[in-house]
């Protein structure tokens, strides 16, 4: 089954490392995203809330080797310190970096393979740090504010991370992720912080549901984006088809930006030291 493009579920919690890995399962599954997913208000090399990334460029290949392939080149993570970051006495070890690291610089050098750009491993190796940080800051608001998932709770969360990523059940999102190296019960815990980071930003920020003339303008973008990329205006589904996948983009990018504002403020008042 090709799992859809999580473009749009990674603006929201990029750091988590279910989600990049589904990330990197969507790239892993071949073919090319339909024009319905092309855009979510800004297209990014690998997480979320920022890009980055070597090796020899992918596709720089003699012949077929493992250059060809970006699932065989393995990142570079000799230099990565055993405690990447130091959240209000909570650390962030080498072992939580590679696994969202490595997952992200797959997917980049899958996403630069046709551009034959290698990732930017320093820049890339910035950004993930400071995406874990800004999540455990964000995960211990959650946790100060009382907010803690229950069982079901956690098995909506993964119903509809495999709704936004064309899987049938969370079961299939464990399934998936358990291809990746990651155990049912990280998963869980990975489900588990995200709906309590998502509560907490609910209640934190203003998530206003967007009006129809607001979706119909991000709408007018795709289509004007589809256009410019070469392609049919014809082959972007219609608005009414679209609206729901819109609003739920949109509503996402306003979780990211509160996501940020939020751990931005958290930071100013906490301890965080970062040794990458």
């Amino acid at each position: 089954m090709k799992v859809r493009s999580t473009s749009a579920l990674r603006r929201t919690l990029a750091a988590l490392t279910l989600t990049a890995a589904l990330g990197l399962t969507a790239a892993c599954s071949g073919g090319q995203d339909d024009p319905s997913q092309a855009s979510d208000g800004g297209g990014q090399a690998a997480p979320a809330a920022s890009d980055g990334g070597g090796q020899a460029a992918p596709g720089a290949s003699d012949g077929g080797g493992a250059a060809d392939d970006p699932q065989a080149q393995e990142a570079d993570v000799s230099d990565v310190p055993e405690v990447v970051a130091t959240v209000n006495g909570t650390e962030i070890t080498k072992d939580d970096f590679v696994q969202t690291y490595q997952s992200q610089y797959q997917q980049m050098a899958m996403q630069q393979q046709a551009g034959g750009q290698a990732p930017d491993e320093e820049q890339l190796k910035t950004q993930v740090a400071e995406q874990l940080v800004n999540n455990e800051l964000l995960r211990q608001g959650a946790e100060d504010a009382g907010i803690e998932a229950t069982d079901k709770d956690i098995d909506t969360t993964l119903d509809e991370i495999a709704e936004q990523n064309g899987l049938g059940s969370g079961d299939e999102v464990v399934s998936a992720l358990e291809q990746q190296g990651i155990s049912a019960e990280q998963v869980r815990q990975d489900a588990a912080s995200q709906f309590a980071i998502t509560t907490y930003i609910e209640q934190e920020a203003d998530i206003a549901e967007p009006s129809d003339e607001e979706l119909k303008a991000q709408y007018d973008a795709l289509v004007e984006q589809q256009s410019a990329a070469g392609g049919s205006a014809e082959e972007v589904p219609s608005f009414e088809e679209m609206k729901d996948q819109l609003a739920q983009q949109a509503t996402m990018q306003q979780q990211n930006e509160a996501a940020t504002e939020i751990a931005g403020k958290l930071r100013e008042s906490g301890d965080v030291t970062i040794n990458v």
